[in-house]
């Protein structure tokens, strides 16, 4: 049994430690959050207990810990769990700045601990799949990657101004999931951007409305649209288009039934955001981390994988501020 810690109760925390909470190699005995209430009800909902930060860390029986809060703490409460001896999940990202995620890899790797980054898309079963098919050789040579992702609507200006932007906050997924399945880290960023959805999200400095276009060294393209609107559901679709054919990923739907009648074709829409869409990817990957943590296999997605996807994202904001290509190291 790893025995585990979930470090914030908000939004991301409650659906990990509810998934620890019913997982059968894990016995969940802590969580703690600045908020007396909010860790109190969960921990109340998990058969937790409620501790400090520093409670958790020094004590020497909990293994490892799950950090769910707020992106500018992530890099903070990593090395300090790691210098406790503690296997690390941190939620993406590790930090909004390149320099602090390297200074937080030295210390981890220093530690000798397991940092896990969690870029949960990667086991989506119908993403995880597609990039099996790939690496069969299903379609041949890739030649271009498509990713959709769009949200329903914008998160509150509150949560905008700490985000880190679009770049960083969202499309850092997509970012990492496009050198998953390239199976190559891009070598040039081109990126345009606007705000269309929402006039106070550009006032805050932000955008909503992104395209990407990634080459990697063998000349393979990847194509990247995100949105902070989408009227039909949470859009998330994938199309890999390769030298002998394509293979791609549609939306995921309450049911698949679809009506037919004289004002024509209807199905049910789009889950409605990440929580439902990503129910089954948000256990699988809590399933891997388990998994190093038994076998003390590397961590995948790591903590090198997560700076790949931030640099990225710094590159795609650097190359809307110029309006040129940005080259990054391959």
């Amino acid at each position: 049994m790893v025995t585990l810690a979930v470090l914030g109760a908000g939004r991301i925390g409650t659906v990990h430690a509810r998934n620890a909470a019913a997982h059968r190699l894990i016995d969940l005995v802590a969580i703690a959050d600045p908020v007396a209430v909010t860790a109190q009800t969960l921990a109340a909902e998990t058969g937790a207990r409620v501790a400090s930060v520093d409670a958790v860390f020094a004590d020497k029986r909990i293994d490892a810990v799950i950090v769910a809060t707020p992106t500018d703490t992530h890099a903070d409460l990593t090395e300090q769990a790691a210098a406790a001896g503690k296997a690390v999940f941190c939620e993406k990202p590790i930090d909004l700045d390149t320099i602090r995620v390297r200074a937080c890899l030295t210390v981890v790797d220093r530690a000798g601990t397991t940092l896990f980054v969690g870029f949960n898309r990667r086991f989506d079963p119908s993403f995880s799949t597609l990039r099996d098919r790939l690496r069969n050789g299903e379609i041949g040579t890739l030649e271009i990657l498509t990713i959709t992702s769009r949200d329903p609507s914008p998160p509150p200006l509150a949560y905008i101004a700490r985000s880190g932007g679009l770049f960083r906050d969202m499309m850092i997924h997509d970012f990492d999931m496009a050198c998953w399945l390239l199976g190559e880290t891009p070598v040039e960023v081109y990126a345009t951007a606007s705000a269309l959805v929402d006039p106070a999200i550009g006032a805050a400095g932000d955008v909503d409305t992104a395209a990407v276009l990634l080459k990697t060294a063998s000349g393979t393209i990847c194509q990247i649209s995100n949105s902070r609107r989408a009227v039909y559901g949470y859009d998330q679709r994938i199309e890999a288009h390769g030298s002998t054919g394509m293979l791609l990923t549609d939306n995921r739907r309450a049911t698949t039934v679809v009506r037919a009648g004289a004002d024509g074709y209807t199905q049910d829409p789009a889950e409605d955001f990440f929580l439902e869409r990503y129910a089954d990817a948000y256990r699988l990957e809590l399933d891997a981390f388990v998994r190093c943590l038994e076998t003390g296999a590397a961590a995948e997605p790591g903590g090198a994988d997560g700076l790949r996807a931030l640099v990225l994202a710094d590159a795609a904001v650097q190359s809307v501020r110029t309006g040129n290509a940005v080259t990054v190291g391959g």
